[in-house]
């Protein structure tokens, strides 16, 4: 019990490291990633560091597995050039056996960061979308979806009008039983139009069966309403701007997922690359085991038998391999080329027991 807890200790402390390494890479970097893409918004430095440091925590969260296997050959390699690992291996521990203690660690460091760090990750990605947004198009968000159906918002100089509807087409661009409620630009209602379809075209909103309320010039706006077969309603909204404003699936807390996943198939949308996420981020601490088990499998050897240099590369390419492997799952499961539960769960399995096996088969030999 005693060296299974040094070593979960010895591995933990390694993750930290390793992380830290990371972030001193990775916000520079980022950095003048996002003072190039503002450069023409006119973004300075304390903006772009604002925007870098908002996106260093995902950046962190979706390189865990990657940080796991590096903190693993780094701990079994320190093991073999001290000798500890073979006083471990000489005191009747199988190799199998000794790589439990950074296993279970790593699959704590899982449900930690699935509990606690999904929650923060989301939250500083959210504003990170939203910070974005604003740069770009000088409005945080264009789209919402809640329980009470699908709420959209554009506007102008000379006001806003605010669109809420019943459901959607999958992209957002026709919805049914819309209503919109336009404003001038003192936030005064000036007229409420009902329509049971309306449709995105070229700068426009295509209404059918419409029913317009003049709010701003009637004392009486039911008495001074009037039915339209068809109109259009002037709109700055493209097909773009809806679909980006749905940000991205890591920009929701873990335990709020389900909920937005049952709000996304109520208002029409498709919500099949929220359930890929919320399946892969479920399946993430069977992930960070099985980069340890892969980086333990070409590690745990004493350094005096050679081709150290040449295993460590044989398990890093492994580890890469089976990171970019998940994300093609990922990618084919959104896709609908792949179920979800086998595209989010099958590259971490699959991993765990090849490299099981490689570990009882040089233990055997």
């Amino acid at each position: 019990m005693i060296l299974s807890l040094y070593l979960a200790r010895r591995f933990t402390m390694l993750v930290l490291v390793v992380a830290l390494v990371f972030t001193g890479l990775l916000l520079p970097i980022d950095l003048m990633e996002q003072l190039r893409y503002l450069d023409d918004e006119g973004a300075g430095l304390a903006d772009g560091l604002r925007l870098a440091a908002l996106n260093l925590p995902g950046a962190l969260y979706q390189i865990l597995p990657l940080i796991v296997i590096l903190s693993t050959l780094a701990l079994f390699l320190s093991l073999a050039r001290s000798s500890e690992m073979v006083v471990i291996r000489a005191a009747g521990r199988s190799a199998l056996h000794a790589a439990m203690a950074p296993v279970m660690a790593a699959i704590l460091i899982g449900v930690a960061a699935l509990i606690v760090v999904n929650p923060i990750v989301a939250a500083t990605q959210a504003q990170y979308e939203r910070e974005i947004a604003r740069w770009k198009t000088g409005v945080s968000s264009v789209l919402s979806v809640s329980e009470e159906g699908v709420w959209l918002r554009q506007g102008d100089g000379s006001g806003q009008t605010v669109i809420r509807a019943a459901r959607s087409s999958l992209d957002g661009t026709i919805l049914f039983d819309a209503t919109f409620l336009a404003f001038d630009e003192n936030g005064s209602p000036i007229e409420r139009i009902s329509a049971a379809r309306a449709e995105l075209q070229d700068g426009a909103w295509r209404l059918e069966e419409a029913k317009l309320w003049p709010l701003g010039t009637s004392d009486n706006p039911e008495r001074d309403a009037g039915v339209m077969p068809t109109t259009t309603i002037p709109s700055s909204l493209t097909e773009d701007q809806i679909r980006d404003s749905f940000g991205v699936p890591s920009s929701i807390p873990i335990f709020q997922l389900p909920g937005f996943i049952a709000d996304l198939d109520a208002a029409g949308f498709s919500g099949l690359s929220h359930r890929i996420w919320l399946q892969m981020e479920l399946a993430n601490p069977l992930m960070l085991a099985a980069m340890v088990l892969i980086g333990a499998a070409f590690s745990m050897r004493h350094t005096r038998t050679g081709r150290s240099g040449l295993l460590v590369l044989t398990a890093l390419l492994l580890g890469f391999g089976v990171f970019f492997l998940r994300n093609f799952a990922q990618v084919l499961g959104e896709n609908g080329q792949l179920p979800v539960a086998l595209a989010a769960w099958s590259p971490p399995i699959a991993a765990i027991l090849l490299s099981a096996g490689v570990i009882l088969r040089k233990e055997d030999g």
